[in-house]
């Protein structure tokens, strides 16, 4: 009686062992993530970190997104147009101990720079992608006027989630990121419909996951996020009767870059890298960006 007894209490341990490390699994996978600082610590990186593959955030390098549309600038009544372009370099920088993927974006508004960012991004073993810092250099008249830099592990800064491995509808929201006073960043989002169609100048996409991104302290303003599979974001929206901002953007232009066109945008986005070691206290305490071969 004792043997047996003994072996059921061996099968039903096995059993939860099994069951812990499933729940496990899948949390790593995006069930349950909320990007919180428990949730970075556990994620595994190794060194295929700067290969992202996620198929809603696929960053390839070289890969350059161009995006057109219109906002209501802060302070302003009318419209103004509006146009992104990202660029995925082939740099990488390492960022509270994980190597990440260096993304340099340009936004203008009314054919003037506004801001141009390097933003650093990785993915997990699991597959979802993090985001571990910005630095963005804005400008007003043509002439630099800020910053507002935040780096994961530096000053209460952490890493947020970009985007989940396996976006499901009514999972919680997560973090994107967040950086205390006075970067103050604390975006936000949820998987906020799936399984769309949208149409932009490029082409039309089916399967769309539409992400809503906001900010706990602004009640009734949201923007809208559409990812197309194996593409990533192809439209920007809005909701909400607080929104001023009123974004509105469309991919209409995706290309890779030649091999003249990407050792242009590296030789550009080093000399930011530079820049930030003289503007940024908490960008100094990393390592330059490097080639990633």
């Amino acid at each position: 009686m004792r043997k047996r007894n003994l072996f059921v209490t061996l099968v039903l341990l096995s059993c939860l062992v099994m069951i812990s490390a499933a729940a496990s699994t899948a949390r790593t996978q995006s069930t349950g993530l909320t990007g919180s600082a428990a949730d970075f610590r556990s994620a595994e990186f190794d060194k295929s970190s700067t290969r992202i593959s996620n198929q809603w955030l696929p960053l390839k390098p070289g890969t350059q997104l161009t995006y057109k549309g219109s906002a209501i600038p802060e302070g302003e009544k009318t419209r103004s147009t509006r146009r992104v372009v990202t660029t995925v370099t082939d740099l990488s920088k390492w960022i509270d101990g994980v190597r990440t993927l260096v993304i340099w974006e340009r936004d203008y508004t009314a054919s003037k720079l506004g801001e141009s960012e390097i933003a650093f991004f990785a993915q997990d073993k699991a597959g979802n992608v993090w985001l571990l810092g910005e630095y963005p250099e804005e400008y007003e008249n043509g002439k630099f006027a800020e910053a507002p830099t935040w780096i994961a592990g530096r000053k209460g800064a952490r890493a947020g989630i970009a985007m989940l491995a396996n976006p499901r509808l009514g999972t919680p929201d997560y973090a994107q990121g967040f950086a205390p006073a006075p970067v103050e960043f604390e975006d936000r989002a949820r998987v906020y419909r799936k399984g769309q169609k949208t149409c932009v100048p490029v082409k039309c996409y089916k399967h769309v996951l539409v992400i809503e991104e906001f900010e706990k302290g602004e009640p009734g303003v949201f923007h809208l996020k559409y990812y197309a599979p194996k593409v990533g974001l192809v439209r920007v929206g809005w909701r909400g009767a607080k929104e001023e901002e009123k974004e509105t953007l469309a991919l209409v232009k995706r290309q890779q870059l030649s091999p003249a066109a990407l050792t242009n945008a590296r030789r550009e986005v080093l000399k930011l890298d530079k820049r930030a070691y003289k503007r940024s206290e908490v960008y100094r305490k990393t390592s330059p960006a490097k080639p990633l071969k």
